[in-house]
């Protein structure tokens, strides 16, 4: 009877201790998601191609703690559809895809969508999407799962274990026609001659936010963001 009381002894003792790091875990889940700016400025890294350069100390870094970041992130939450003119080496299209994906990791059956001109450079808003994920705490890929390992995922999409995903696609009013996603970013609309059919087709297509991106140029973004109306097919 001792042996089998000292045996229950040491099985509660066990499952005491086992509940105290799945809460301790659970709690530190929930603060490194609490928002994106507190994610992606302590728990997960971006890469940088010209990291030698610009003598950094490696490819992969956090994304530093500047204000624009946070007052970014306040707006994409606040607003359904989010016009941004960026300059070049600000990082806001991995801050808009960082938003994004997060959203997917902790919100089941989120679609999102990416659109950008061409094919290579809405894979590498997937990647971005990849490497966010890859970099961050191990605690955090085991809370948000993938439905297959990343060496397995496409180019073109990242799929999650709750049922939603990331998928590329790259310019044309047409490619969006298919989906019905809850996020949806154009990144540099400015070089895309049929942004704005793109964004009309958004804006029956998708749930929840909307996201147009671009550095400065001619057309119909800069026009849509100034309230000026123009014929663009003269």
């Amino acid at each position: 009877m001792k042996a089998l009381t000292y045996r229950n002894r040491i099985r509660d003792n066990e499952t005491s201790s086992q509940a105290e790091v799945a809460n301790g875990e659970a709690r530190f889940v929930a603060e490194a998601t609490r928002d994106a700016f507190v994610w992606v400025t302590q728990h997960t890294e971006t890469y940088n191609q010209h990291w030698k350069e610009e003598a950094r100390p490696g490819p992969n870094e956090k994304f530093p703690p500047y204000g624009y970041f946070e007052d970014l992130f306040s707006g994409l939450e606040a607003e359904q559809i989010t016009w941004i003119e960026k300059s070049r080496d600000m990082m806001i299209s991995w801050a808009c895809v960082a938003y994004l994906t997060l959203n997917a990791m902790k919100v089941p059956y989120r679609e999102i969508l990416f659109q950008t001109q061409k094919d290579d450079k809405v894979i590498q808003l997937v990647e971005y999407a990849k490497c966010l994920y890859r970099h961050q705490d191990e605690r955090l890929i085991r809370a948000f799962p993938l439905a297959k390992p990343l060496n397995r995922q496409p180019d073109h999409s990242l799929t999650f274990a709750n049922g939603s995903s990331i998928v590329g696609i790259p310019g044309g009013a047409d490619q969006i026609r298919s989906y019905h996603p809850w996020g949806y970013l154009n990144d540099e609309s400015s070089f895309q001659a049929d942004a704005g059919e793109c964004f009309n087709e958004a804006i029956s297509a998708v749930a929840g936010k909307i996201i147009f991106n671009s550095s400065a140029g001619p057309g119909w973004f800069a026009d849509a963001r100034r309230d000026i109306i123009r014929n663009h097919e003269e």
